[in-house]
Order: C-alpha cells, then structure tokens, then sequence
C-alpha cells in the first residue's frame, strides 16, 4: 500500500479520491446512526456536498474514453447530479421511502461499486491500496 500514485495524480483526480473515501465513511456513518436527527442531517449535508464534488469532477477526469472523453462510468455521475435533490425534496416532503431509496442507491451504486471498480489492476486506487 502507497499513497505515492494518488499524489502524483492530477488535483482533480486528488480531489476525488479524497473526497469520495470521506464520503464513503461518512455514508457508512450515516446508515449505521439513528435516522431522522439532527446529526443525521448534518452528516447527510456535508455527505450530500461530497458527493456532488466527487460528481463534478469526475466530469474532468477522462483516463478511460469510450464515448468521446468519457465512459460509462460518468452515468453514475449524472444519476448522483439528478439522485441528490430528488432524495433530498423527497425527505421535505416526508417521503421518506423515497428518500431512503435515492440515498442507498447513491451509497451502493455510485459509490460503493463505483469505488470497487477502482481498484481493479491498472487503476490508481488499485495502485494505492495493492502497489504497482
């Protein structure tokens, strides 16, 4: 394990990456806490603004190109872009079944499975967490 390759990487590609491990403790925080506090709503805030960062700018990270400059993968960003304020108008509204579904897909989806892809051989995380 070596957090060399992830200081070397692009500041977008830095950013990302940190702010999508602090969203991934904070989302395993979140589903592990009591719903409905007002922690839960500061915890969801700050994890809510990390995860349209990590959205944002994966919009600027192109390693792999398989329509235009981007891939597949940048769906799950434009799913989390349009997922975020619907769960969070769903939760104003009391809807809460909506909200939970929205939230947990983002969790799982979007980060969690995106976060696996990262590691597979040949990607940067994968460097980080398995060396070269």
């Amino acid at each position: 394990m070596s957090i060399v390759p992830l200081l070397q990487a692009p500041p977008v590609v830095q950013f990302h990456a940190i702010a999508a491990m602090l969203a991934l403790l904070l989302g395993t925080l979140q589903l592990l806490m009591a719903k409905g506090t007002f922690r839960h709503r500061v915890v969801g805030y700050v994890w809510v603004v990390l995860m349209l960062g990590i959205a944002i700018s994966s919009l600027f990270i192109h390693e792999i190109k398989l329509v235009g400059p981007f891939s597949p993968i940048h769906l799950l960003s434009l799913l989390t872009l349009v997922t975020v304020p619907q769960a969070i108008l769903a939760a104003r509204r009391g809807d809460i079944k909506a909200h939970r579904k929205g939230m947990l897909t983002l969790y799982w989806l979007a980060l969690v499975g995106a976060g696996l892809f990262t590691l597979l051989p040949g990607r940067l995380m994968g460097h980080v967490v398995f060396g070269a």
